[in-house]
């Protein structure tokens, strides 16, 4: 009797289990919105908190033009500037609060479009971080600016891990902000087909656009807000217009970049003072137990007691965009640190 009751508990908490599961899908299928246009894939209609600026190039014999907000200090300048370099899904746009933080601080804030994002060129090339940090180095060199603080957030993080050992001269402090690339995982996969990507790419749905930013609020679905759902539709509607095979082309090369142009053993050669940074409950490398661990290890790594960590529990891959009143204070902290040098 005790047999038969125990077997139909566990059917009925079967049954109970299996009904949430399927509310909970049902609740996450989202339809496409039908208010969506076409999207041009220099970002025109992307709501930047500042004007843009442009610097040409010359990449691989191609012309092209970088973008950058050159946003200056309010009030009394502090004399010093902070570059920021944005994640793989964004491009400068998202940052605005945290600007408006350093602004107010007396910094100068430098915040470029990598080529390849947001309002910068999109050139079939072979991208990589050591490109990148250069281009970013030459976005300084036209304004004059012979130092910087440097923050880097998801991509942006292994791109300021990049730039900082490749210019230690130029590199006052350093935030590796949720970084994305805090493993190789070159030894655990072998590498993907372009070709597969690509055609994987230019096959995106809306809802496949939302998933993937949905990844940053998996510790909490309730912090997605109004805010990412606006970016969703943003990089949904690229996808709606004629550019739009050259642009998923330009996101599948870079997305390689992420796996071949590793920056894990760049950590011990640091000469500036890090703060590893962010959502202490980014599942992004697996899990949040995962991140947690490797953001120690990177911290740990910086060369003569250089290293710090500040990890905020309870927010996840972009905590800005979660509490920018947990978020903000810190990160500002560890610059000003910077002014007494």
């Amino acid at each position: 009797m005790f047999l038969l009751t125990h077997r139909l508990f566990r059917y009925v908490a079967f049954l109970f289990l299996f009904a949430s599961v399927a509310n909970a899908r049902q609740r996450d299928q989202v339809a496409t919105p039908t208010d969506i246009k076409p999207g041009s894939i220099t970002c025109e209609e992307c709501p930047y908190p500042f004007p843009s600026s442009y610097l040409p190039l010359t990449l691989y014999g191609q012309d092209v033009r970088i973008a950058f907000m050159d946003v200056a200090p309010q009030g009394t300048p502090n004399g010093h500037t902070v570059m920021i370099f944005h994640g793989n899904n964004f491009a400068g746009f998202y940052f605005g609060n945290i600007i408006e933080a350093l602004r107010k601080e007396g910094f100068r804030v430098i915040v470029p479009d990598q080529i390849g994002y947001g309002r910068s060129s999109k050139p079939i090339i072979p991208y990589s971080f050591n490109d990148m940090a250069r281009n970013s180095r030459a976005i300084l060199q036209s304004l004059k600016i012979d130092k910087a603080m440097i923050v880097g957030h998801s991509m942006g993080g292994m791109l300021a891990t990049r730039f900082a050992t490749q210019y230690p001269d130029v590199t006052e402090r350093l935030v590796i902000y949720n970084p994305i690339g805090l493993t190789d995982g070159r030894f655990s996969r072998p590498a993907g087909s372009i070709d597969e990507q690509y055609k994987n790419a230019l096959g995106v749905t809306y809802q496949g656009v939302r998933a993937s930013l949905m990844r940053y609020v998996a510790h909490n679905p309730a912090a997605w807000t109004p805010e990412f759902e606006h970016y969703a539709k943003i990089r949904y509607s690229w996808t709606l217009g004629a550019d739009w095979p050259r642009l998923a082309m330009v996101q599948t090369l870079i997305n390689n970049v992420n796996y071949a142009d590793t920056v894990v053993y760049d950590w011990p050669n640091i000469k500036a003072p890090t703060l590893a940074f962010g959502g202490a409950e980014d599942v992004l490398p697996g899990s949040a137990k995962i991140f947690q661990d490797r953001m120690k290890t990177l911290g740990d790594t910086i060369p003569n007691g250089n290293g710090k960590l500040h990890l905020i529990p309870g927010l996840g891959h972009v905590p800005h965009m979660e509490d920018a009143a947990k978020t903000l204070p810190p990160l500002v902290a560890f610059l000003k640190e910077g002014l007494q040098k």
